[in-house]
């Protein structure tokens, strides 16, 4: 099939010439999109379906989203399929916004999934066309562009298909990007001497998967975009359990309102103290050095009845109690084992409690922890390779367990969805640029997650360096965003004056192409107006009136942890 794709183009060449990329609709065909099918030896080992090429024509579309500004573009949807030499039954879909070519800015981009899902849909390909780039997405050969890869995780219980795995793990996104560079060389008639701008946009497992690319492929990309990314993937996915186990452990399950009564609390009380009140806790490491939670203990709480799509949940009125405050303080403090090691981070002070939340039990009149199916369907499918989307329930689990789970986890796919490689050496060499952003209230991936990988890299990378000497370092290539008072991957109901940075793409573009290094980001949030580069934190100076980025040992030192649970290192 690869020489009739090769007869193909070659006798519909002239078609580039002919054409002249006059308009959007000119090229919006399958003809021409077939024409510049990126059939070359790109060393990928793949056959293209020349047959499966569609195209669909968008115009006068308004998007907007928290991650690029409001537009309003026209654009092509150019999808097409392809195979893996030597496997039977293979089937990848690939689809790429096209911009209209008076738009193109001679860039692509990537985007990436969230959860289990390997792609967000149209969630990041606008920010794309609205910096002049195809932007693309992949279904990772999983069956559909909605299907998400637990659904093909598994061949039949007990048999792993690591072809998917190693898919979901960074060998999508590897084809998806050089495929799609090739193909919007093709497209616009860029020479192989003309530069192309490759960039990556995505959060969450997004995030992951883009450092997914940057730890293995450093030339890949001359610019990323990684928030809030799920790394540490056994770590992160066994936590989700951590709030559950806790609350078995000590035999209390707190309503969830009662939980919700101590973070509002604690963010009344950790508001000032990066100098001004505002609504958003933008220190929470002075929070985690200076709130106690005990100083909650009795306060009253209250929330009305409510109904939703996972149930009724009754009426909850009641004060704080010390063995709510118990499980508040085990929490923000991470996962301890029986040995009195650290094993895992949990979100900052100021975070909801959401991996802590029980449900309730209108049979019993009562709550009860509730396994998250993010950490017990990690537990039963990708561990004990059963069907299976959850555990029973948390009867019997010890934070001993969770070590061991974690532990089981990051040995079996270390090299396929861990993504924690330190050396970036060669990501540095290739002149490649990383802006990562994390939200410093999320409930889902701990700010925390972050930094600890932020400060491995520092030490595997400049150990042998100062610190300060070692973040400078960093800075030429590698730069760390904690977003004040934001929630995961956006902004933060709890604290709505903290927004969320939005123009991230354009940021790293600069970066890129204009040697502009974003010293700070910029927010959409009402009382935060910058967010400061790790390892700085904000201050604000004169009644808060102005706000600087401040060094402060001790704050920095309350992000570091030491996973000391474990006999090797976890960075």
């Amino acid at each position: 099939m690869r020489s009739q794709s090769r007869e193909l183009v070659l006798s519909l060449s002239g078609v580039f010439a002919a054409v002249k990329a006059a308009s959007l609709a000119d090229i919006c065909t399958v003809d021409y999109a077939t024409t510049a099918l990126p059939v070359e030896d790109l060393g990928l080992a793949v056959t293209i379906d020349t047959s499966s090429v569609s195209v669909a024509l968008t115009t006068n579309k308004t998007v907007g989203s928290s991650w690029y500004p409001s537009a309003v573009v026209d654009y092509c949807t150019m999808t097409f399929a392809y195979s893996h030499n030597g496997l039977n039954n293979d089937t990848v879909h690939v689809s790429y916004l096209v911009p209209s070519p008076d738009k193109f800015s001679k860039r692509y981009l990537s985007t990436g999934g969230g959860g289990l899902a390997i792609n967000s849909g149209t969630a990041y390909t606008p920010s794309g066309i609205v910096v002049g780039a195809v932007a693309g997405i992949t279904d990772g050969g999983f069956g559909s562009f909605n299907t998400q890869f637990d659904a093909a995780f598994l061949l039949a219980n007990g048999t792993v298909n690591w072809q998917a795995t190693y898919m979901f793990g960074y060998q999508a996104h590897r084809e998806l990007a050089t495929l799609g560079k090739q193909f919007t060389r093709n497209l616009f008639n860029v020479s192989a001497d003309d530069k192309l701008y490759s960039y990556y946009q995505g959060c969450s497992e997004g995030g992951r998967e883009g450092w997914s690319q940057a730890q293995r492929f450093a030339d890949q990309f001359d610019g990323l975009v990684t928030g809030a990314p799920a790394i540490r993937f056994s770590h992160l996915q066994t936590n989700h359990l951590s709030g559950g186990v806790l609350e078995e452990v000590a035999g209390y399950y707190p309503p969830p309102c009662e939980l919700e009564k101590i973070r509002n609390l604690t963010i009344t009380a950790c508001d000032g103290l990066d100098g001004k009140v505002d609504g958003v806790v933008a220190r929470s490491d002075l929070c985690k050095l200076e709130f106690d939670y005990e100083k909650t203990i009795g306060e009253p709480y209250y929330c009305s009845a409510s109904t939703s799509n996972s149930g009724s949940t009754p009426e909850q009125n009641g004060t704080v109690t010390a063995e709510g405050v118990a499980i508040a303080k085990a929490f923000s403090e991470g996962l301890i084992d029986s040995k009195g090691r650290q094993v895992y981070l949990n979100p900052q002070p100021s975070s909801s409690f959401a991996d802590a939340k029980t449900a309730y039990n209108a049979e019993a009149d009562s709550w009860d922890p509730t396994p998250l199916s993010l950490g017990g369907g990690w537990i039963t499918r990708f561990l004990e390779l059963e069907n299976k989307d959850n555990l029973d329930s948390l009867s019997g689990v010890t934070v001993d367990q969770l070590r061991d789970w974690m532990n089981l986890g990051m040995m079996k796919y270390y090299d396929s969805l861990q993504t924690t490689w330190t050396d970036l050496n060669s990501f540095q060499a290739a002149g490649s640029k990383v802006l990562v952003l994390h939200g410093e209230a999320d409930s889902s991936i701990p700010a925390g997650s972050s930094v600890h990988y932020y400060e491995s890299v520092r030490q595997a990378m400049f150990g042998n360096l100062t610190y300060e000497e070692g973040t400078k370092a960093l800075d030429d290539f590698y730069r760390l965003y904690i977003v004040p008072g934001a929630e995961h991957c956006g902004s933060n109901a709890a604290q709505p004056g903290a927004g969320w940075p939005m123009t991230t793409l354009q940021t790293v573009i600069d970066w890129v192409e204009k040697d502009i290094a974003p010293e700070t980001l910029n927010t959409t949030g009402k009382s935060i107006s910058n967010v400061c580069r790790w390892p700085l934190r904000p201050l604000w100076s004169g009644n808060g009136t102005s706000s600087e980025c401040v060094f402060d040992q001790k704050s920095v030192d309350s992000w570091m942890y030491t996973f000391d649970a474990f006999t090797f290192p976890v960075y």
